[in-house]
């Protein structure tokens, strides 16, 4: 994969999004990757488990409260500021009380080989596979089987957002977003919408066994932050797609956001959870 120079998010925002990431995320999926991993010796330390473009830390502080047994976590990211604030909030200890260490590392995601995730029990990322190219999805498929290690993969952008109560201009936004999503950026064509179906079929093509579960964001009232946060993010990217949107995308902001406002805007943003298993997955059906 490869880690775009300087940081991509503001913390403020993946701050805002934490809790609605949280919910989202698809719980399906953690009891074949215990399964799996229950099955596996792990280090002398218990599982060693790599966060792939971790911002914050909001996938760890997720998932090692639900996973069993000592972990150490390696948390990594391009952004200094970001890595920072996701050492400092990390878990101390697992689901059943066991100790949770986490260190954070520093560079270019690109530079993982299969090689360099030997002794690792699970590779992680979140709002991740998006934002990559097919030959870093294939990059990524091919260290993790080289190396043996699962990935579990949450909340990559599934192209659909629904917004209630509906607007005519509703999808011509979707759209431009999306196409947003598959820009090409700095030479490198990223994936948006179409990473899952992507990423399943390099895992697939390799003889592993890849597990998908819905993962939607379902924001009301209580999340009005952050669907302002979020439309303005929307609108904006999908305007500088289409400038042509340009006269209406003003008003039609106002009007979101009046809505927001008034607790009366509902936004679901639909994402998918992939796990990767290798082949056969023990006590998976």
């Amino acid at each position: 994969m490869t880690a775009p120079a300087g940081p991509r998010f503001a913390p403020r925002w993946l701050e805002l999004r934490e809790r609605a990431d949280a919910a989202a995320r698809a719980p399906e999926l953690l009891r074949p990757l215990r399964t799996w991993l229950s099955g596996r010796a792990g280090s002398p330390d218990g599982l060693v488990i790599r966060d792939l473009g971790c911002g914050i830390g909001s996938m760890g502080r997720w998932l090692a409260v639900r996973l069993p047994g000592p972990q150490h976590w390696i948390l990594h990211d391009h952004d200094p500021v970001l890595l920072a604030h996701a050492g400092e909030r990390m878990p101390v200890t697992a689901a059943d009380g066991t100790p949770v260490t986490a260190l954070t590392e520093r560079g270019d995601l690109a530079a993982l080989t299969a090689e360099d995730l030997a002794g690792t029990s699970l590779v992680t990322a979140s709002a991740l596979l998006d934002l990559l190219t097919l030959d870093e999805v294939e990059a990524l498929a091919e260290a993790c089987t080289g190396a043996g290690c699962p990935a579990l993969l949450a909340l990559s952008v599934a192209g659909r957002v629904e917004l209630t109560p509906a607007d005519p201009l509703d999808a011509e936004f979707a759209a431009a977003f999306n196409d947003h999503q598959r820009r090409t950026d700095r030479g490198r064509g990223l994936l948006g919408p179409d990473a899952i179906g992507a990423a399943v079929a390099a895992f697939e093509r390799r003889g592993w066994t890849v597990l998908v579960q819905s993962s939607p964001w379902r924001l009301g009232r209580a999340e009005s932050a952050l669907i302002a946060e979020w439309l303005r993010g929307w609108v904006g990217a999908a305007h500088a797609q289409r400038p042509e949107l340009a006269p209406g995308a003003v008003a039609y902001l106002r009007r979101r956001l009046e809505e927001c406002a008034a607790g009366e805007l509902g936004v679901a943003v639909h994402h998918t959870d992939l796990l990767a298993l290798p082949r056969p997955p023990s006590g998976s059906k």
